[in-house]
Order: structure tokens, then sequence, then C-alpha cells
């Protein structure tokens, strides 16, 4: 079997992530397991068509999953995540402010694997890093925003291939 982790899924798995939930212009798809938000993208790659799906519950305490098929039916790729946020003060929506720009960066800083943001982002007054440890075919990472140095959101992550 050819190695599906290459320049092209690179690519695709960059633009899947800021073509949904990163990407604050994006519709919500119907939900897949009750009680959960999601997002698809896909794209024909070498004539194999590609789908990226994105599933998680809650808001400022959150779990999901996202996970890359090919040929429709053949996961190939996949990420858990849990996330949350500290400071019950600040609701889904000003954490997604927070996020969603950070996140927008996937793919811009070579330092980190292309699963989430940047190492480093300041944007109003929040600054967002990202660490992760691995390769893209067998990673983990943690994700975290303060706000004048108290960190107010954390999120782990960790994934690679399905075989």
């Amino acid at each position: 079997m050819e190695n599906i982790i290459n320049e092209k899924f690179i690519d695709f798995l960059i633009k899947a992530k800021k073509s949904t939930y990163a990407n604050s212009t994006i519709e919500k798809v119907k939900s897949s397991r009750v009680g959960s938000s999601d997002y698809h993208y896909e794209e024909l790659i070498d004539n194999k068509k590609y789908i990226y799906h994105d599933t998680y519950f809650g808001g400022t305490k959150f779990i999901g999953e996202e996970v890359v098929y090919c040929d429709s039916d053949k996961p190939i790729w996949g990420m858990n995540y849990y996330g949350v946020t500290f400071d019950d003060t600040l609701g889904e929506k000003a954490m997604d402010n927070a996020l969603r720009p950070a996140l927008m960066r996937v793919g811009e800083d070579k330092n980190v694997i292309p699963v989430r943001g940047i190492s480093k982002f300041e944007n109003g007054g929040y600054i967002y890093t990202f660490k992760t440890n691995g390769i893209i075919e067998n990673f983990d990472g943690i994700e975290q925003i303060y706000k004048d140095d108290i960190l107010i959101y954390e999120l782990h992550c960790s994934g690679g291939l399905i075989k």
C-alpha cells in the first residue's frame, strides 16, 4: 500500500480544517449523532475521494473526533480531542473568537504538525500556543490560550494513521 501521508494529503487536511470549524462563516452539517455538532469537507485527489468529518459534543467543555476517509468508506487518519475553558465567565462564543483565528493559521508553522494552529498566535489580548510530539502518523499535542498571563483554555489531542 502506498504511503497515504504525503504532501497532497497534508494539503487536503489543511484545506479541510480551514473549510470547517476554524472558518466562522462555514455552516455545520446535519448531526451524525444525538447532540453532536458536525462539519464535513471532501475533495477528489488523484481520482480518490477524500472526506474529512469533524464531530464534537459540548461547548466550553467539549470532546470530539476528526476522521479522514479515502474512497468514502475507509478511515485512514484521525484525531481525538478534549478541550476545557477554565474561566466560567467566558462563553463558547468568546472562546471561538479567540480560538478560530489561530486555527485558520494551520499549516503556516513548520514547527508543529498541521493538526490545529500554529506554535504561537496573539490576537485581541489572547495568546494561543500549540505544541506537538511525534509525527502526523502518530502524535499528541496540547493547545492553550492565555489572557493576561492566566491560562483560560486547554485542549489535548492525539491521533495518527488508522489501519
